[in-house]
């Protein structure tokens, strides 16, 4: 039997201005997200959306899960192949295409992880496990676009 991880959060619209949905110009995309025991989010939607850019939006974090699920499952992988690293840092970025109907859908997200590793003898291993950490990844196996990263390994010192 395969185990099971539950994950609750609550989403909670704090842009009513007083009129509600009167108008689509008339609210705030304002969000608190919240989950027990961590620090709210701070949500809306983005700008081109009438979203305040200060503030998280869907895609952002869509794409921070992403990230972060490849740097953990590739930090997993390393540890298993032997391989120290010593630093990592991802640039990704991601394309959402709109359809001209109101709605659109990521078509493809590139992570650009920089890692360092402690030794030039883990550099192919670290290479490697690039390829591991993609079949790892929780987040990139639920998304139905390419998850793609190009990524960077150099030796420390």
């Amino acid at each position: 039997m395969h185990d099971e991880h539950h994950y609750r959060v609550t989403s909670t619209w704090t842009g009513n201005r007083g009129t509600g949905t009167s108008g689509y110009r008339d609210y705030d995309r304002a969000v608190t997200v919240a989950v027990a025991g961590k620090p709210d989010l701070l949500a809306s939607s983005d700008r081109p959306f009438r979203g305040d850019p200060a503030r998280w939006n869907p895609e952002d974090l869509l794409l921070a899960a992403l990230s972060e699920c490849h740097l953990l499952s590739y930090l997993h992988a390393c540890v298993t192949a032997g391989v120290v690293v010593v630093a990592y840092e991802d640039d990704a970025s991601g394309v959402l295409q709109l359809d001209g109907r109101g709605g659109g859908a990521f078509q493809e997200v590139l992570l650009r992880p920089r890692v360092t590793v402690a030794d030039e003898s883990m550099r192919a291993a670290a290479e490697a496990a690039h390829a591991q950490a993609h079949e790892w990844c929780f987040i990139a196996n639920s998304v139905n676009f390419p998850v793609r990263h190009e990524a960077v390994v150099t030796v420390a010192g």
